[in-house]
């Protein structure tokens, strides 16, 4: 146990000698070829960028920075994460539960379990968007880096490791053979020193073998780093099939996305239909022809008696409307209109219900009901 203790200690000291002389420029260091470069900054790029995409999509699905954290553990200790009542169902719970209090028979009352029942109906729509979301996007970006990306973390520390068993072989043979032709150097013959003679060529051949062992040892080390370079490339390369599923899991996720958004429009209008029955009378599809012209029988009668540049507008009820149809004013005191243009509208008492008051800038006159779209 102690002779492998030291034997690490020294491993390690090698180790840290060979980064440290590196780092100051004393030690040459074993460069990568370019292509396993240029996969190593892809990887951390896609690494780097899809960590900062699955944190925000988080946040975007789950605002609730404490909710995300008890989500976290559950996933942790493998266990289901529990249903959770979402915003807007939580709305249209309490409006509805307020509707009650209220009476459900009154205007407000009625409107409350309305709008709460579709409020449940968005929120149950966000719930299969999250849960959507949440396994065809999150779980992609999670799996990846939770579980391929620290497969190569781990290849490239492996890889770094037998850069430096290279180099710090390299070293040494490159230490051993100086050491070697020093040894082998023109010995002293003189007779007063034969001893000299006897020791230069014992350390020559002692250190003729350190060169050896140190030339065997590099060989290894060497074939241990190819290998382990080419397994750390068949990784890298694997980003892009990474690249390929992550873009399958986008698309996915904006169509759920899309989906969601559509659902809650059209609950909206289904909403806003049931709050504001548009009237069947004034109902006109685009590209209808407009209505025929009706003789009015009082039309004659208010022209006589309706001064229409007497008529002032009241202090509240006008509103704007947009010009269904072109119209030509039949008399003084109505107003020629023009298809899509938009006029101001009110009425005064006495007036025909078919007809209303029209206003265009300085202009006056009365404009027939059936040619407008009263805008709220």
């Amino acid at each position: 146990y102690d002779f492998l203790m030291k034997k690490l200690n020294c491993f390690f000291f090698f180790y840290d000698l060979q980064y440290t002389e590196e780092k100051l420029g004393q030690a040459e260091k074993t460069e990568l070829d370019a292509h396993l470069e240029n996969l190593i900054a892809r990887a951390d790029c896609t690494k780097n960028w899809t960590e900062k995409i699955f944190r925000q999509t988080e946040v975007l699905l789950q605002p609730n920075p404490s909710a995300r954290i008890e989500e976290f553990f559950y996933e942790k200790l493998d266990r289901k994460i529990p249903s959770r009542t979402t915003n807007a169902e939580l709305l249209g719970q309490y409006m509805q539960d307020a509707a009650k209090e209220f009476g459900a028979g009154t205007p407000y009352g009625s409107t409350l379990i309305t709008v709460g029942e579709y409020q449940r109906r968005l929120g149950g729509a966000e719930r299969e968007f999250l849960q959507t979301s949440a396994i065809n996007f999150l779980t992609p970006l999670r799996n990846f880096l939770e579980g391929d990306w620290k497969t190569i973390s781990k290849e490239r520390r492996l890889l770094e490791n037998r850069r430096l068993d290279l180099d710090v072989c390299k070293a040494r043979l490159k230490k051993a053979k100086l050491a070697e032709a020093k040894a082998a150097a023109a010995p002293d013959f003189q007779e007063t020193r034969p001893r000299n003679y006897v020791l230069s060529a014992s350390a020559s051949a002692l250190w003729s073998e350190e060169v050896d062992k140190a030339e065997h040892e590099l060989r290894v080390a060497q074939t241990e780093f190819d290998r382990q370079a080419e397994v750390t490339r068949l990784l890298l390369e694997g980003i892009s099939s990474t690249h390929v599923n992550h873009l399958r899991c986008l698309h996915e996720f904006v169509e759920a996305q899309a989906a969601y958004y559509t659902q809650c429009h059209k609950h909206m209008q289904d909403l806003q239909k049931e709050l504001n029955p548009s009237p069947p009378s004034t109902a006109t599809l685009p590209g209808a022809s407009p209505p025929s012209r009706s003789p009015n029988p009082s039309n004659a009668l208010e022209s006589s008696t309706l001064k229409i540049e007497e008529v002032k507008p009241p202090a509240t009820g006008t509103r704007k409307a947009k010009v269904l149809y072109d119209y030509d004013a039949a008399d003084s005191s109505e107003l020629s209109l023009l298809a899509d243009e938009l006029i101001t509208v009110y009425t005064v008492p006495g007036m025909d219900p078919d007809w209303l008051i029209g206003e265009r800038g300085n202009q006056k006159g009365k404009v027939p009901v059936t040619y407008l779209e009263l805008l709220s």
